[in-house]
């Protein structure tokens, strides 16, 4: 990806709401550490509900710029308000205006937390960003028993090639077998089109292991795999799947998501890290949230600047969060009773020591 010149490194600090703040504030200070403070500029744009409300969706635009000039995005959850007339959700704005089509999150082991279905070894999910069932045109016709709803959705032959590109390159990386794919024999207009699109990849990469499975087999698969695997999906199948996953190794925050924007020649060009899970306002005020993912976020901004004492850093910082657990200091989502700040304050520690 481009950097930034010189040696400071620019990360783009979008804030957010209820839970979803409250664990940004713990990784900013992961990102605030004296080792850092020196070799990072963070910049802030406020995305909570009520300055978006305020400036139209304003704010989001220009969050979207920033971080297309500092390649680098640290992004808090975000509520997104029903109902006819509110205001369009920030994430699709997001990644529309940063060419974000890609969506990657890896479910791992995460230490002295025992995994469900004997899942030990990382399951990443390359999940396309946009299009497909989200954002499709609805409508319903007729009334009562008769009445019947519509959807029409879409994909492109370019997102589906950038999805199924990704997946054998990040495979490629970590010595992965390319496994699943979409229901290509029921939809072979549609979701075919992502199915090809992974064949002409693994022909591009004959050197990495190459297992298509239709999506409904790939759920069941995992659960009795136990190599390391990169799965690419269509938009919705790659929502439910990556939940799967996370669950599996014990919690959703057990991981960071990454949203990676590509420019004009398919080339990755941008990183948005956040935590995989939304606001939790069940949550929110009670100090109980588990950091994890956003501390792991902030590591993987870190691990992908190239810059050659930050990448190492970011490993650190990933090494430091999962050492925290393994010692026992554990949220309430993973049967302990550490407050947020006192998780964070334990990464910290093992960082600096």
């Amino acid at each position: 990806m481009p950097m930034a010149e010189a040696d400071l490194r620019t990360i783009t600090v979008l804030h957010g709401d209820e839970t979803g703040e409250e664990l940004l504030v713990e990784a900013l200070r992961i990102l605030m550490v004296p080792e850092l403070t020196s070799r990072l500029v963070l910049e802030h744009v406020d995305l909570s509900l009520q300055a978006r409300r305020a400036s139209d969706n304003g704010v989001v635009h220009q969050a979207a710029q920033m971080m297309l000039a500092s390649h680098f995005g640290l992004k808090a959850a975000t509520v997104t308000p029903e109902g006819l007339g509110e205001i369009e959700s920030p994430n699709a704005i997001l990644r529309d205006e940063v060419g974000g089509d890609v969506i990657v999150r890896t479910g791992r082991r995460i230490p002295g937390i025992p995994p469900l279905g004997g899942v030990h070894s990382p399951i990443t999910i390359v999940r396309m960003a946009v299009d497909d069932a989200y954002g499709a045109l609805e409508w319903r016709e007729g009334e009562g028993a008769e009445e019947l709803a519509y959807r029409t959705t879409k994909i492109s032959r370019e997102h589906c090639r950038r999805v199924a590109e990704y997946a054998f390159v990040e495979a490629a990386r970590t010595g992965a077998t390319v496994f699943g794919g979409p229901k290509f024999t029921v939809s072979k207009v549609y979701e075919g089109m992502l199915k090809e699109e992974m064949d002409a990849a693994g022909r591009r990469h004959p050197q990495v292991r190459y297992e298509p499975q239709l999506i409904d087999a790939t759920f069941a698969l995992i659960l009795m795999r136990d190599d390391r695997l990169v799965i690419p999906a269509l938009n919705r199948d790659g929502d439910i799947l990556s939940d799967l996953v996370l669950a599996l190794y014990g919690t959703l925050a057990g991981s960071e998501s990454l949203l990676i924007g590509f420019d004009d020649s398919s080339r990755p060009s941008l990183l948005m890290a956040e935590a995989p899970h939304g606001t939790a306002p069940a949550l929110a005020g009670r100090h109980i949230a588990n950091p994890m993912a956003m501390i792991l976020a902030a590591a993987a901004l870190l691990e992908h600047t190239g810059d050659d004492f930050l990448v190492p850093f970011g490993g650190k910082v990933r090494e430091a969060t999962m050492r925290a657990v393994s010692d026992g200091i554990r949220t309430a989502d993973l049967g302990g009773d550490a407050r947020t700040e006192e998780f964070t304050a334990a990464v910290l520690d093992r960082l600096s020591g």
